[in-house]
């Protein structure tokens, strides 16, 4: 890693004054089928606005199955507590979720063509912290954290966390070291500022790998809690269960404002009556709980419209698979694959979420077409955020083997943009609908930063 004098610009010691920041001009775009990772022109002054203008290939072609990535480094390098101005937002750290590799990718000295400079072999990261299946990677002020599904044979659990090296990549290990009743992983974050680091769990690789497992989702064997550690110790201190009922917690997004110590998180399915759900956590008394804040039902769907895994069910259930908090802490976007709908609420009061807005493309019934008239297949799945809150980006895949559960028709990459206003309110871009030429897209990644990379230690 060369050497950084100055502190990153992109680095913001506060929300708002990242909300301050030029806006963004590349995307980075996880492809799959086979594997790699696209760079969008996102300069709407740009020749090539709105075009897929280089693919990174990775060299296992499609053995790794990228999935979510982040960078080496962020806001969080101007906590007090880990100081590291040194560091600088240059490095993409690619996990393939299938193959429990690593890529290290670097984006200097020409942003618009990254090129691979490590990759970290499956059996190191195995030997090194017992995990494997590779998933979400944020970076802290202590490293890099990425949380791994699966146990080293990939079959069963328990997942956790591991952690890289902020300066050579090198693995560390394990992150827990007391991890309680804790089995399934998925999403982490925290409250640095309260020392607190909380954790998702979606499934162990047998129950997600070759597919949603039904006879397992009706039988309540996903993850159905969210976890409370204390950062320091790096010790278990609670667990919140949110009822067996409620099926797949995935997707936890803190409010940004280090003061405060609540967050959002996001279930998949009710297997009572199919809805999706979004959960707030919070302290009281020194106590967490998790409260119910919105429910976004299933929609009752002609069978002969539905997949084989649905025709029984008779509807479409949303399938809220992501969201993403504005910098503000002002409105919550959900993304909902299932139905395509893109839902804005206003979360000023997190106690009670106010619907401000939807658009619909794609869904699984009655699929919704572009503005400009292109199909769109799949639905509305990973959204991303700008920070100034004005536009949002989304992709249309999930996971290869649910992908073709849900749309056996076959779902081809895309990703759309959002116009949204300040004071709430959306609209699709009808000038802006990026095609992948067959690949599958997945998790998006904005030029210096955006609303689910960084983390604050400044109000």
């Amino acid at each position: 890693m060369s050497k950084w004098f100055g502190t990153d610009p992109t680095f913001y010691p506060s929300p708002r004054s990242a909300m301050e920041a030029p806006t963004e001009k590349l995307a980075y775009v996880a492809l799959l089928n086979p594997d790699g990772i696209g760079v969008v022109d996102l300069d709407p002054v740009s020749e090539t606005y709105g075009k897929l203008i280089y693919k990174l290939d990775m060299p296992h072609g499609a053995d790794d199955e990228l999935h979510h990535f982040g960078w080496n480094a962020c806001s969080s390098a101007l906590c007090p507590t880990a100081f590291h101005p040194q560091l600088e937002r240059r490095y993409l750290i690619v996990p393939g979720i299938r193959s429990s590799r690593i890529y290290i990718i670097d984006t200097k000295p020409d942003p618009k063509r990254p090129k691979i400079v490590r990759t970290i072999e499956p059996e190191e990261i195995k030997q090194r912290t017992g995990y494997s299946r590779l998933h979400t990677v944020h970076c802290g002020p202590e490293g890099i954290f990425i949380s791994a599904l699966g146990e080293a044979n990939g079959n069963s659990g328990p997942g956790g966390l591991l952690l890289l090296d902020h300066f050579n990549f090198n693995v560390l290990g394990a992150w827990e070291i007391d991890r309680g009743p804790q089995v399934f992983a998925y999403d982490f974050w925290w409250h640095i500022a309260h020392d607190v680091t909380i954790t998702s769990g979606w499934a162990t690789p047998d129950l997600f790998e070759n597919g949603l497992q039904l006879d397992a989702l009706l039988q309540r064997k996903y993850g159905h809690s969210i976890f409370f550690f204390d950062s320091k110790t790096r010790r278990f201190v609670q667990e919140v269960d949110l009822g067996d009922q409620h099926q797949m917690v995935l997707e936890l997004r803190p409010a940004h404002n280090p003061r405060k110590t609540y967050g959002f998180s996001s279930v998949v399915i009710d297997v009572t009556n199919l809805a999706s759900s979004i959960w707030v956590w919070y302290q009281d008394n020194g106590k967490w709980n998790a409260r119910k804040i919105i429910e976004v039902p299933a929609i009752p769907t002609d069978p002969n419209l539905l997949p084989p895994a649905l025709k029984d069910v008779g509807a479409v259930p949303p399938l809220v698979t992501d969201m993403v908090l504005s910098l503000d802490d002002r409105f919550l976007y959900v993304s909902c694959w299932g139905t395509g709908e893109l839902i804005q609420y206003d979360v000023s009061d997190p106690f009670n979420a106010k619907l401000i807005d939807k658009v619909k493309i794609g869904g699984i019934a009655n699929p919704v077409p572009h503005p400009s008239g292109k199909n769109m297949t799949g639905g509305v799945q990973m959204v991303e955020l700008s920070r100034d809150g004005k536009r949002a980006y989304f992709t249309n895949s999930l996971y290869k083997a649910w992908d073709d559960q849900f749309y056996p028709t076959g779902i081809q990459g895309a990703m759309i943009k959002v116009t949204i206003n300040p004071n709430g309110g959306m609209e699709i871009d009808k000038d802006f609908f990026v095609e992948f030429d067959g690949l599958r897209a997945h998790q998006i990644r904005l030029d210096g930063g955006d609303c689910s990379t960084d983390t604050f230690c400044y109000p």
